[in-house]
C-alpha cells in the first residue's frame, strides 16, 4: 500500500518550521513531516486494522520520530519543549 503526500502539504509543513520552503534536512521538519505521515497512516489503519505492511511502516516511523525527538533534546531543550508543544505530542 502506498501512502502519498501533496507536495502543497509538505512544502506547507517545511514553510512552517523551516528557515524556508526547501528547509527538509532541519529536525524540526523531519519530525513534523513524521508526525504528519504518522498521523495519516493511523487514520489509514483505522480503516484497515488488518493492514500489517502499512502497521510496519507506521511503527518504523515512530522509531524515527522517537530518535530524532531524543537527539533534540540532547541538543536543546528549550527548542525540544517548544517543538513537542507546538505539535502537540505530549498530553
Amino acid at each position: 500500500m502506498a501512502v502519498y503526500y501533496s507536495k502543497e502539504k509538505v512544502a506547507e509543513i517545511t514553510q512552517q518550521y523551516g528557515k524556508d520552503g526547501k528547509d527538509t534536512g532541519n529536525v524540526e521538519v523531519q519530525v513534523a513531516l513524521l508526525t504528519y505521515q504518522i498521523e495519516s497512516l493511523s487514520a489509514h489503519l483505522r480503516q484497515n486494522p488488518k493492514d500489517h505492511s502499512t502497521r510496519r511502516s507506521l511503527l518504523h516511523k515512530v522509531g524515527q520520530r522517537k530518535s530524532l525527538l531524543a537527539y533534540y533534546a540532547k541538543k536543546d531543550i528549550f527548542k525540544y519543549r517548544s517543538l513537542i508543544e507546538k505539535l502537540g505530542l505530549r498530553k
